[in-house]
């Protein structure tokens, strides 16, 4: 009888170590659990954090870029207009320069014919 009641007494401790590993583990898998979820929140923050961030970045560099290509467009108007400036401006100074030149030609061609018809007088005479 004793050994019966020793088996019996071995099987309820057995019982009962396996209700405590079975609630023990229960509470370690709910804690894995519940550390997981918490990961998978904080990564898909960090996820969205860092897409942000990036849509941030790009759209900033998009702007920097249109900035750049605004004064850019804005320079070569400026140079384009200088340049169209400066050729009217060599344009009349040629234009004048010609003017100029052809009023002295004019002159010289009236001065030549003075001293030719001089010339000719000053054959003529005796």
């Amino acid at each position: 009888m004793n050994k019966l009641l020793v088996a019996a007494l071995m099987a309820l401790a057995l019982a009962a170590c396996s209700q405590e590993t079975k609630q023990e583990t229960k509470e370690a898998a709910q804690s894995v659990a519940s550390d997981v979820k918490a990961a998978k929140d904080n990564a898909a923050s960090a996820v969205g954090a860092a897409t942000e961030q990036a849509k941030q970045a790009t759209d900033a560099a998009v702007s920097d870029t249109k900035k750049a290509a605004d004064n850019a467009v804005e320079k070569a108007k400026q140079a384009g207009t200088e340049v169209k400036d400066a050729t009217k401006d060599a344009a009349d100074a040629t234009k004048d320069a010609a003017a100029d030149a052809v009023a002295k030609a004019k002159a010289a061609g009236a001065d030549a014919k003075k001293a030719t018809e001089k010339a000719v007088e000053d054959v003529k005479k005796p």
